[in-house]
């Protein structure tokens, strides 16, 4: 006897291969089995029909069979039965036998059956009439009709070789042999034809995803014909090649647009720090007005270079996932949102840009509202509208900023953007051709966007609506006047 472990063993060795085979072989042999499980039990319930039309026609025939009374009374008291070890001459293969009350039976042709208690209940009256199958002695298996004889306490056993039908249902159960196994087998071959046909553009698919594997070539893409799974899969395996070449060319370019932003500011700073550097390795002094000018560009250099890479990690950061409730924040993930007051975080960014304008008047008007947005990041992007009035503001000018039902505005009272350059102004790395002189690297409407999107709200710049000078921004974002209740849902 197998242990559980051989037996576990066996079991997974078995699950192992099954797994292994290929998909056309699984859908040819699902397709064998399901035909032969159907074939079976066509042909196990045509056999037993038959079987029992069979066995219905021979008790029929049994019943048409009739034996005298007189005819079985004489032959018992003339004491004509055969002896058990004597068959009688029987030319049709036909058995008569007298049952009596006690189980005693007199074979009057044929060969001795077996007495069951069906008969010797017929024989005490119990019963009309006895239909059952019964065995001779020399083993042959007889088809009994058992009636009582009238006007005595024995019954008549009139009986027929199952032989008549067993050749019958063998001949039948060869032939549906023959036949289910020519249908599995043609089912085997069908599956084999038709995993094939249906798995043909499966294989176009294997090919194209081994061929990006092998070459990356993401400008691969299957034709997709019809509506079926199949085409669906190939739709949307070509829109995720399409999304993932979309994405490496905007890797490709931020990194190039990296590579050119921080090529100015560092080509810059090396120069001054090599007239540093060699001013004091040659020992020739420089003027201390040229040696602050100096000190004070490689400073200014190095907070844009600060400030280019900061905004680099901001772009580079996942957007933010729904939090589940009681979800515990990683290290290094994406800050959590809450509900916060947009005004206040207005009036925070006004006083963060103040010294950067002294000469600049910066206004508010900010009525309460509370989002649910990132708090530090929001207020960045904020910051960065501000910062982008002051920049273009001229001096003495006026940066007003005001909050009303979830739309924040900043407008300045610069030259303004021309209307073929505003549906640019959010593009990474984008700086208009005037602007290219000022300070920055062209990232930060780029996070602003990017956050209000995260945060469900909207951004963009405009011409002001009274057409005077200078440029509107226009944040809207999704909230309320006043605060939810404590412990109620954002």
């Amino acid at each position: 006897m197998s242990s559980p472990r051989s037996t576990l063993f066996r079991l997974r060795r078995r699950s192992a291969r099954a797994v292994s085979m290929p998909l056309r072989g699984r859908l040819a042999l699902l397709a064998a089995t399901t035909v032969a499980l159907a074939v079976a039990a066509c042909a196990l319930a045509c056999w037993f029909l038959v079987r029992a039309q069979l066995l219905g026609s021979l008790d029929d025939s049994l019943r048409d069979t009739s034996v005298s009374p007189g005819t079985v009374v004489d032959r018992v008291q003339s004491g004509q039965c055969t002896p058990p070890d004597r068959p009688a001459p029987n030319p049709f293969g036909a058995t008569v036998q007298v049952v009596d009350t006690s189980g005693s039976s007199c074979v009057i042709v044929g060969r001795k059956l077996d007495v069951t208690d069906a008969d010797v209940r017929v024989a005490e009256r119990g019963r009309r009439e006895s239909l059952h199958t019964a065995r001779a002695t020399n083993g042959t298996e007889y088809r009994v009709r058992t009636t009582p004889v009238a006007g005595t306490n024995l019954a008549v056993s009139v009986a027929r070789p199952m032989a008549e039908i067993d050749e019958s249902l063998r001949n039948l159960a060869l032939i549906l042999s023959l036949v289910g196994g020519a249908g599995v087998l043609g089912a085997a071959g069908a599956g084999v034809a038709l995993a094939r046909a249906g798995l043909r553009p499966v294989d176009r698919l294997t090919e194209a995803v081994e061929h990006i594997a092998r070459t990356e070539d993401l400008a691969v893409r299957i034709p997709t014909d019809g509506h079926d799974e199949i085409a669906r899969l190939s739709r949307s395996f070509n829109a995720m090649t399409e999304a993932l070449a979309s994405s490496r060319e905007l890797q490709q370019q931020l990194i190039a647009d990296a590579g050119h932003e921080l090529r100015t500011p560092l080509t810059s700073l090396r120069t001054n720090i090599d007239l540093l550097v060699r001013s004091e390795e040659t020992g020739r002094a420089l003027p201390e007005e040229d040696r602050r000018e100096l000190l004070t560009s490689v400073q200014a250099q190095m907070a844009e270079l600060a400030d280019l890479i900061g905004d680099l990690q901001e772009l580079s950061r996942p957007q933010a996932a729904p939090e589940a409730e009681g979800s515990v924040q990683e290290p290094g993930a994406p800050a959590r949102t809450e509900v916060v007051g947009l005004h206040e975080i207005a009036q925070r960014a006004v006083e963060r840009v103040r010294p950067r304008g002294p000469r600049l008047t910066l206004t508010t008007d900010l009525a309460p509202w509370y989002v649910r947005a990132e708090p530090a990041a929001l207020e960045r992007s904020v910051v960065n509208l501000l910062d982008n009035a002051i920049k273009f503001s001229p001096e003495g000018g006026t940066v007003h900023t005001r909050l009303r039902d979830g739309v924040l505005t900043v407008r300045d009272q610069g030259p303004g953007v021309p209307a073929d350059e505003l549906p640019h102004v959010f593009d990474r790395f984008w700086r208009s051709p005037s602007a290219r002189s000022l300070p920055g690297s062209g990232l930060g409407l780029s996070i602003v966007a990017r956050t209000v999107r995260q945060s469900g709200g909207e951004v963009r710049l405009q011409q002001p609506a009274d057409g005077g000078p200078g440029t509107e921004a226009v944040l809207r974002l999704p909230g309320a006047p006043t605060p939810p209740p404590t412990g109620a849902p954002g």
